[in-house]
């Protein structure tokens, strides 16, 4: 049985007021199940979310002093965006101490991208205000460095979207299609799968915290499977013959616009 102790250990940064600790990994599905309705960590996730903007904007600026502002800015995103945040969460199994009520458990809670983003958000406020801003720093900048590091060897910064369509118009002629597949969560905590598709083939799949997330999701998905597999014979074929009057399938997700922030 994991304890609020093994988490410690596992984070190694021991809390003074343990009761912190417990807040930031309550999920407000616990807290509502409780007979005396606890506190949950979204306050926390509030405080969490400007401390880690503000860690993140620092290393980024003092590691790229030639950089504009506006690489800076898409550095940024891409780090603190939920799919990333999710990812730290994930290294230190945040998900595995979770509070969390027994109906969103069975839910698939405990693997929620938007779930283990706001739980890591919170874990930080938490322990900023336990131990301090250096403490902090000390814990999160080797976890952003080994993230920005994946992020830009993936090119996990750059606009998915509008790098598959120019390669998809160059070589084939033809605009991708977005879909939602599924939402599932709470109306707060919705998470969104879409695929990408040409005419009818799926090219990739992703998740995301809002449509537009899960559809770039998508997007980087389907332009690492042509890294290593390139254009499918049927896509060929598709690309290849005469035009039809039927739209694309499904695509509730207009191509050319932003994907809605859903």
């Amino acid at each position: 049985m994991t304890t609020l102790t093994d988490f410690e250990a596992l984070l190694q940064v021991p809390f003074h007021d343990p009761a912190l600790l417990r807040e930031a990994l309550t999920h407000s599905s616990y807290a509502n199940e409780m007979e005396q309705p606890g506190r949950d960590n979204e306050r926390l996730e509030f405080l969490g979310d400007a401390i880690i903007g503000f860690i993140t904007a620092e290393m980024l600026f003092r590691r790229y002093g030639a950089a504009s502002e506006g690489d800076l800015t898409r550095l940024r995103s891409a780090l603190v965006k939920a799919e990333s945040l999710a990812m730290l969460a994930q290294e230190c199994r945040l998900g595995d101490f979770l509070l969390m009520g027994k109906g969103e458990e069975a839910r698939g809670g405990r693997k929620r991208i938007n779930t283990l983003c706001r739980a890591f958000e919170a874990l930080v406020g938490a322990m900023y205000l336990d131990r301090g801003m250096e403490r902090v720093r000390d814990f999160l900048l080797p976890a952003l460095g080994r993230l920005l590091d994946y992020i830009i060897s993936h090119g996990l910064d750059q606009d998915a979207r509008s790098l598959l369509q120019e390669r998809s118009q160059a070589e084939l002629h033809i605009t991708p299609a977005y879909r939602v597949t599924d939402t599932v969560g709470p109306e707060h905590e919705k998470e969104y799968h879409v695929e990408v598709l040409i005419k009818e083939l799926i090219l990739g799949q992703g998740r995301g915290a809002s449509k537009r997330l899960a559809s770039h999701a998508a997007a980087r998905d389907a332009l690492q499977r042509l890294e290593t597999q390139g254009w499918s014979a049927e896509v060929q074929a598709l690309a290849a013959a005469p035009p039809d009057a039927d739209p694309a399938p499904g695509s509730n997700l207009n191509p050319a616009s932003d994907a809605g922030s859903g």
